[in-house]
């Protein structure tokens, strides 16, 4: 009984593929505005924060390829995408805070 596949609710894989695609959307244009036509030298800070934008994305990315496989279906399947999915918008979370601290100068470095 255990091992029995049990799909998921009509709407849930459509809802996850939007909100991954949304914040792609954003990832993408941040990472173009933010590390590509931002004036001012790249710093340490500067340097993290694109960094865990990068993997950010990469997950993201990642999370949108689980959510479009047909074993995704299942609940089990969809809870590991929903965990990529978490740990993308975690750390570019992480990466959004850090850029911030840096271009209001609150780390200077």
């Amino acid at each position: 009984m255990a091992d029995e596949r049990r799909p998921l609710p009509q709407g849930y894989r459509q809802g996850i593929i939007t909100a991954i695609t949304v914040l792609l959307g954003f990832s993408l244009l941040f990472l173009r505005f933010w590390s590509f036509d931002a004036p001012g030298d790249w710093t340490p800070t500067s340097i993290v924060a694109a960094l865990l934008l990068g993997i950010s994305l990469v997950s993201q990315f990642i999370a949108l390829w689980r959510a479009l496989q047909v074993a995704d279906d299942d609940e089990r399947e969809y809870g590991k995408t929903l965990r990529w999915f978490l740990f993308s918008v975690l750390l570019l979370a992480i990466s959004l805070v850090l850029a911030e601290l840096y271009y209001t100068e609150i780390l200077p470095f």
